[in-house]
């Protein structure tokens, strides 16, 4: 059985958003902002007859993943590792996506782009219903700026010249596709201002400020998630609810200086083929 290229995919938090639909997949998304991590998913693939996706050593079933390899045109056996929260806002699904185009894409006898995988992925979960904008962010590392929706070749990024240390907890699932095949309305309008605030200021600590009006502005703030963001501004830090899930990203060290049992990374660059 051929064994294809390894891949890894970083985490992805996203700060705020606007949703964006469109008929075709690849041109729908959404406009934002986020952080890449360095914890992140790694992605293999082996050739094989029938398909199977197996997540930290368990077999699952993940819809994008299926999206992907139905567009490449392949049964492939995936494996993914990762020690990111699942289903709690870190583009874990999203990160599966790209590192399936990655990988499964060397199984197709055809070659294709970068920036075709990258389409590939994002159409994928868009479709899946579990993400907008995940896999662009993914694909660009760093802190990405979504200036236009959709995969390439439609979406424009941007992005922060950053290298920071990220800290997050996470207290649980939040469901993405209810709230973001839901009535998006407030919430792209708080996403939109958010966006055009940051790009007025291109900062860091801009795009803090701006997430946690934005997650407060979208009634998306659960009464946890905004006592943990208040306890760290308390004592000193800056931190914000990693959209869409029951968690919290801060710079530096803002969790564990508040007294909480902080996981921590760094902000990565883009997803490849190792």
């Amino acid at each position: 059985m051929a064994r294809g290229p390894e891949a890894f995919v970083p985490g992805h938090v996203t700060g705020f958003f606007s949703t964006h639909p469109a008929n075709d997949a690849v041109r729908a998304g959404s406009r934002g902002a986020g952080v890449a991590l360095s914890d992140g998913v790694t992605v293999s693939a082996s050739d094989g007859e029938q398909r199977s996706l197996t997540l930290n050593g368990e077999t699952v079933s993940m819809a994008a993943v299926d999206g992907v390899l139905d567009r490449l045109g392949v049964d492939a056996r995936i494996e993914a590792e990762t020690s990111l929260p699942i289903s709690a806002g870190f583009g874990v699904s999203g990160a599966c996506a790209l590192g399936t185009a990655l990988t499964a894409s060397a199984f197709t006898g055809t070659n294709r782009t970068e920036r075709e995988l990258v389409a590939i992925a994002h159409a994928a979960e868009v479709d899946a219903g579990t993400g907008l904008g995940d896999v662009v962010g993914q694909a660009y590392g760093g802190v990405p700026i979504r200036l236009e929706p959709g995969g390439p070749p439609h979406g424009t990024v941007d992005g922060l010249i950053e290298r920071r240390r990220i800290e997050y907890v996470s207290f649980g699932e939040l469901d993405t596709a209810e709230i973001i095949t839901g009535d998006t309305d407030v919430l792209s309008r708080a996403g939109e201002q958010a966006l055009e605030r940051l790009r007025e200021n291109p900062t860091i600590e801009r795009f803090m400020d701006q997430s946690r009006q934005f997650a407060r502005e979208a009634e998306l703030l659960t009464a946890q998630i905004d006592s943990v963001i208040e306890r760290v501004e308390d004592a000193g830090g800056t931190a914000t609810m990693a959209m869409l899930g029951e968690s919290v990203f801060a710079l530096d060290d803002g969790l564990t200086a508040a007294g909480f049992d902080a996981r921590h990374c760094s902000i990565a660059t883009g997803a490849h083929r190792r």
